[in-house]
């Protein structure tokens, strides 16, 4: 075993102190209103999320991230931070992606080896978003694009699943059958992925959980913050 895949499975993790456990990115509404109400429908609703908004627009702005850091543009780095923020449409999402890139920056601060170049970058940046801070970690620890697009793609998806389970709710075993029924998605839409990277061809239009996430703002009862 290489210590890239030792590394990729620290930044998998759901003990990365980085709170994505806390965040539903509009699941929470679409099952408090009824549109989600059973283990086919949750695996819908998550499938539909990797291929039309992860697979389009987060994963390709991880792996230009990537590639900014290790050609060491800080500039490049600034601009898709700021064009990645841009695309968080509604007050929950940009709020999710700023505290958790701020946690993950905070953290590699505190990592001594991470370079000081990484924490200078860092600090001259007004928010930093998520996959920003991600990519950081992934370009420093020299991890291939299409892995660390895949495993970005499946940290998400099981935080995903696991809110399902609590929201729906459902058993442990069906959050496990839609890991493994969603799982080999994932490698192609890792290379989907760069393909979008390679030609700055993000895509964003997700009106669907643009507007549960803006509702989930108003939600009554709310287990998630977004």
């Amino acid at each position: 075993m290489n210590i890239q895949l030792i590394r990729l499975l620290h930044l998998a993790s759901p003990a990365l102190p980085v709170g994505a456990f806390s965040y539903s990115q509009g699941l929470e509404w679409a099952v408090e209103s009824g549109k989600v109400t059973s283990e086919a429908a949750a695996q819908q609703w998550i499938r539909d999320a990797l291929h039309f908004a992860l697979a389009r627009c987060e994963a390709p702005a991880l792996v230009g991230l990537m590639r900014a850091w290790k050609a060491g543009d800080v500039a490049g780095v600034a601009r898709l931070n700021a064009e990645f923020t841009a695309t968080r449409e509604t007050a929950e999402l940009r709020a999710e992606t700023l505290q958790m890139g701020y946690s993950l920056a905070r953290l590699l601060r505190d990592l001594p080896e991470i370079p000081d170049s990484v924490r200078e970058t860092h600090a001259g940046l007004t928010e930093i978003a998520f996959p920003t801070a991600w990519a950081a970690a992934a370009a420093h620890w020299q991890i291939g694009e299409q892995d660390a697009a895949s495993t970005y793609l499946w940290a998400w998806l099981e935080n995903q699943v696991m809110a399902a389970v609590k929201l729906v709710p459902l058993g442990q075993t069906a959050g496990q059958r839609m890991l493994v029924a969603l799982a080999p998605d994932l490698p192609a839409l890792a290379q989907e992925a760069i393909r979008r990277a390679e030609e700055e061809a993000w895509e964003n239009f997700t009106p669907g959980m643009t507007l549960a996430s803006c509702l989930h703002e108003t939600q009554y009862t709310r287990l998630f913050r977004s």
